[in-house]
Order: structure tokens, then C-alpha cells, then sequence
């Protein structure tokens, strides 16, 4: 979710609006290996509401989603999950644990599926009642391998990261985790654009020091929302005010050459005169998902409805707020490798 400028996702709002800053047919084998060429509609009526819709995080197995819906004025943002049952159908989105109060957005599932990065206003104590913070800081759980808190929830409560990784003093945006711990995400921590692209590096347990990605991803305008392949190879983001926009916020691909950033290319086949946002890369690599502000007049596609109720679809693609669209990563015409999961 990106955000800037009117504090916390509120960033995207203003991109998105005009250019909007901060802000399924079954996955895996049961989905059909690619639809028409070009980016689709997806999960119309569940994932897809005429809401503001945003962010997929689906689990290794694809049976899973962590997906991002916040309110008309895009100020209050929360974290739904749905699962896939037996009979094919997604179950009623519901409020994890680590998020059932505050602002919570952005969440990015480790490659292993045992923790989620998430950001949220919530006191550093995190408990019901107290006043949220005016900023947004990065958050983590840890899934129950054991199944000991149920099957309805097997997240834990969240915990804050301490410093350096969050400092108190603004928004942090999508922390994004690599399979070797590393931690990306987007802050105004003193770059050469008002909101950069910095990783966090795992090292002996502890997060180091932000480092700045560089002049190769970072530039004068906003540079938000990475998402990191699990192997830190390439990464897709947001961006917004670059010469090669060609909307507001727009999706950006660049990859990591010999421990280098090589210079970003924009994602030609996703960006609109609108906003493309929060977007990821299914687990097995097949699909880039993001949200996006555009028109559309086209067929819903499979609806997610289960029983069908129209009114779950109404607004949706109307160009008002934000819906989620998917497209076969092999239509980017990208050189990347296969993603292999990993562990930590």
C-alpha cells in the first residue's frame, strides 16, 4: 500500500486519485494456466468489491490470501484472510489475529510461510484502546506450526521490530521479505527522493541499519511499495513523478546483476494513464497481481461470490478507487528464473 503525503497509505491516496500513492478462479493448479492476453479482473466479488482493494499475499500453497481493503477516504486500511476449502470456494474474508484492531496494511508473506511483515498505526503495546500512532511502523507474526491456536487462526500476535528498522519518527511501506531474512521497504529516511526504496539486512539474529538501494532504483520522484523475489534477484515497484511514468503511480521491474541494481524498466503491458499499485508475484512465480485505478468495461470475469450476490460487485472498475487485476508473468517479457521457495 503506499502512502505519502497524507500520512500512512494516505501517500497513495493522493496518487491514486489521480495517480494514487499508497494506496480468484482457485490458485495454483486449479487455476487456468493463463486467460487472454493482457492483465484481468480477479476475484470479483471477494478479492474484487469496488472498494479499495489492494495487495495479495498468498501462502506457499496457494490455499491462503492476506489481502488489504481500506475505507471510502483510503485513511483506515485493514488485512482480510480467506481460505480454500475442500469444495473450491474461498471462505468469508475475516480479520486475523495480528490485525483484528488499528490500521493494518501491506502484508508480505516469508517465502517458508511461517511469518508475516505487516504495517501498522497501533501503539508500540499494541492494545485495544489505546490512541494509534499518527504514523505507520513494521510489524511481524509468526504462524503456529502446530497448529496449537486452531485452524480458524494459526497467526500469533504481532510484535513491533525495533530499531533501526523502525525509528518512530514516519511511514514505513510493504516491508518485503527475501528468503535469506532481508527486509525491503519504503520510507522518507533522507534519500535522494521524498520517499525511497532502503533494505534492512538479517545478520547474526538482528536487523542492521537501513541501507539506501541506490541511485540505480531511487530518483527525484517516490519509489514505493518493493516486492523481493525470495532470492533478491529482481524487484518490482511503485512509482510515482518518474520521466517514464506514464500515469501516476506505475510498476517498475529491475534486476540485480552481480550485486548490482541494473537501471528500472516500467512493466509497459501493466501501466495506465491511472495507478498501478501493490502488486506481488504468486509463490510459484506464474502471476504478478496489483491493484490498479483504471476503467474497465470488459466481463468481470469468474466471479468469488459463493452464494452469488451482486452486491459484492457493485462499483467495481469504475476508475473511483482501486480493483485487483492479475497477468501471466511470461507476458512481461521479463528474464527471470523460476521462484524456488526458501527457508529461514
Amino acid at each position: 500500500m503506499t502512502g505519502y503525503a497524507l500520512g500512512g497509505c494516505a501517500a497513495l491516496a493522493i496518487g491514486l486519485s489521480g495517480c494514487r500513492a499508497s494506496p480468484r478462479a482457485s490458485p495454483g493448479a486449479a487455476q487456468p494456466e493463463a486467460g487472454p492476453k493482457g492483465a484481468a479482473l480477479y476475484g470479483a466479488g471477494l478479492f474484487t468489491t469496488g472498494a479499495w482493494d489492494f495487495f495479495m499475499a498468498f501462502s506457499p500453497d496457494q490455499r491462503s490470501v492476506l489481502f488489504g481493503r481500506a475505507d471510502d477516504a483510503f485513511e483506515v486500511f485493514d488485512i482480510l484472510e480467506t481460505r480454500l476449502g475442500p469444495d473450491g470456494h474461498w471462505s468469508p474474508p475475516v480479520k486475523p489475529r495480528f490485525a483484528a484492531h488499528y490500521s493494518n496494511a501491506d502484508p508480505h508473506i516469508s517465502p517458508d510461510g511461517r511469518r508475516v511483515f505487516f504495517i501498522s498505526n497501533r501503539p508500540e503495546g499494541g492494545k485495544p484502546g489505546e490512541a494509534p500512532r499518527p504514523i505507520h511502523d513494521i510489524w511481524v507474526a509468526e504462524r503456529d506450526a502446530q497448529g496449537a491456536r486452531g485452524a480458524r487462526d494459526p497467526w500469533g500476535e504481532a510484535r513491533h521490530l525495533p530499531a533501526p528498522v523502525n525509528d518512530g519518527t514516519n511511514d514505513r511501506w510493504s516491508p518485503a521479505v527475501a528468503q535469506n531474512g532481508n527486509l525491503h521497504f519504503g520510507a522518507d529516511l533522507g534519500g535522494p527522493g521524498k520517499t525511497d526504496l532502503w533494505v534492512s539486512r538479517w545478520k547474526d539474529g538482528v536487523y542492521q541499519a537501513p541501507e539506501n538501494l541506490g541511485d540505480a532504483i531511487n530518483g527525484a520522484g517516490l519509489e514505493v511499495e518493493p516486492w523481493i523475489a525470495p532470492d533478491e534477484s529482481y524487484l518490482i515497484f511503485a512509482g510515482l513523478r518518474r520521466p517514464d511514468c506514464v500515469g501516476s503511480y506505475d510498476l517498475f521491474f529491475s534486476r540485480r546483476i552481480e550485486g548490482r541494481w541494473e537501471k528500472p524498466r516500467p512493466l509497459t503491458a501493466v501501466n495506465t494513464a491511472a495507478s498501478e499499485f501493490n502488486h506481488s508475484v504468486s509463490p510459484d512465480g506464474k502471476w504478478l497481481y496489483f491493484s490498479s485505478g483504471r476503467r474497465h468495461a470488459g466481463p468481470l470475469g469468474e466471479r468469488f461470490d459463493a452464494p452469488r450476490d451482486d452486491r459484492t460487485v457493485a462499483g467495481v472498475a469504475d476508475g473511483r478507487k482501486g480493483d485487483i487485476y492479475r497477468i501471466p508473468m511470461r507476458e512481461l517479457g521479463l528474464d527471470v528464473a523460476p521462484i524456488a521457495g526458501g527457508t529461514r
